[in-house]
């Protein structure tokens, strides 16, 4: 009877919470906080040894004879020095610099002879040149990460490259050209700050150069680009 008597007591008292408006809610559980997405911007340093090839062709006359030369590679060593900012892993702003840490040493090429427009023959040619090369640019760096370390991006943007060849005097110059530059290249990150890359850069191509002396006129096209291997730290 006593049992009973609880059971009853129980039931009314429920039975009136429920008429009073009261609900009965199981108590959630605390939901799990989630992690952040990383931040992938930020700004970044590097720098890069770099290999420099130009090549060209020349044009010379002092309107009786004509020479048409082809210019081999001039070779030299370099550093590459790098600033940049990356708003996300898709794009970033990049700026950079090369210098020389080699002189060009020579030029070797062949030329043809023309008189009044009629072949005559063909030379080839060794130059003692002695000169220095810089360059910088400015780029907008679209990349695509390939997995969670490689990542491979292009270089679009506008630059200077600068030839000097101080024998012929001390402020000639074989290359001065401003204009459109472009790359491609490759990165691994070692971690969230360390990255190693390699890229290809054209600093110029066919960039027309002149020079009046006068009694004759020579024109000359140069086209040079650079194979970088370098490191970058990100803040």
């Amino acid at each position: 009877m006593k049992n009973l008597t609880c059971s009853i007591v129980t039931a009314l008292a429920l039975s009136s919470f429920a008429v009073a408006g009261g609900n009965i809610e199981p108590v959630a559980a605390p939901m799990e906080e989630m992690a952040p997405a990383p931040d992938d911007s930020g700004f970044y340093i590097g720098g890069a040894y770099s290999f420099i090839s130009a090549d060209g062709k020349d044009y010379w006359t002092d309107g009786y004879r004509e020479e048409f030369t082809t210019f081999d590679d001039i070779d030299m060593s370099g550093y590459m020095l790098l600033a940049g900012y990356q708003f996300n892993k898709y794009i970033s702003v990049e700026g950079r610099y090369w210098g020389s840490s080699s002189e060009v040493g020579s030029i070797t090429g062949s030329y043809d002879v023309y008189y009044d427009s009629v072949y005559s023959y063909t030379n080839d040619f060794w130059w003692a040149a002695d000169g220095e090369f810089s360059a910088w640019g400015i780029y907008l760096k679209p990349m695509y990460p390939v997995g969670e370390d490689f990542t491979v991006y292009a270089l679009l943007g506008y630059g200077n490259a600068q030839i000097d060849d101080n024998s012929w005097s001390p402020d000639w110059q074989l290359l001065d050209e401003n204009g459109f530059q472009w790359g491609l290249g490759a990165s691994y990150a070692y971690d969230e700050h360390l990255s190693f890359f390699a890229d290809y850069v054209q600093l110029a191509n066919d960039a027309k150069q002149s020079y009046d002396g006068g009694w004759y006129l020579e024109e000359w096209k140069i086209s040079v680009y650079t194979i970088n291997v370098g490191i970058t730290y990100k803040f």
